[in-house]
């Protein structure tokens, strides 16, 4: 049997803006954008060279799902956005504005810093070990 992830729900207060980030700043690519009604999208991005997982940008339509936005996880690290060239995408998110929390640090498993998105989700941008 083979499995794997297909998307990841990540709620945003807006379609448009939400793609400007993660494709105009982040450098995603834009997989699909389907309008499926008046108000809601289906919105698919993925990391440069990513065949697997996705992100959807999930709109979102109510009051409890609005408190969500840039807190999915309670505060911890949402997502985690592996490289092969930890300085290149450093620097190069850097430069587009991207606002990390600290500054780079070698774990064991590789090296690591904390960024942010515009709604405050924390993602790690990792290069392996």
């Amino acid at each position: 049997m083979t499995q794997h992830l297909a998307a990841v729900a990540l709620v945003v207060p807006d379609y448009d803006e939400a793609i400007a980030f993660y494709v105009g700043k982040l450098g995603f690519e834009l997989i699909e954008d389907t309008r499926l009604s008046e108000t809601k999208r289906w919105v698919l991005v993925a990391p440069p060279g990513s065949h697997e997982t996705r992100l959807l940008l999930a709109k979102a339509d109510s009051p409890e799902q609005k408190t969500r936005i840039g807190n999915q996880t309670g505060g911890r690290v949402f997502l985690f956005l592996h490289t092969d060239d930890f300085q290149r995408d450093y620097a190069t998110m850097r430069d587009r504005g991207i606002r990390f929390l600290e500054a780079p640090r070698h774990e064991p498993y590789g090296t690591v810093a904390v960024f942010v998105d515009p709604y405050g989700n924390k993602w790690d941008l990792i290069q392996p070990a």
